[in-house]
């Protein structure tokens, strides 16, 4: 799995979390939904973004590949 694939799945499973801890618990959760929201918005001008130096670090997959994932080529 990539980091692009990895960041998209933890940002939405954060999201989805807090959405539901919001309404079953406070509705202060959702400050923790803007600040996911937040931070996506950054990375898209500045390319950068702190979970995924992270998942780098912890060796997950590396950039995707040119050839849409394909491991044979012609």
């Amino acid at each position: 799995m990539t980091v692009e694939r990895s960041l998209r799945g933890i940002a939405g499973f954060f999201i989805l979390l807090s959405v539901l801890l919001a309404h079953y618990h406070s509705p202060y959760w959702l400050l923790f939904t803007g600040f996911v929201g937040l931070n996506l918005l950054q990375s898209a001008f500045t390319d950068w973004c702190p979970m995924m130096t992270f998942l780098k670090k912890l060796g997950v997959g590396g950039p995707r590949q040119s050839n849409g994932g394909a491991t044979c080529s012609k």
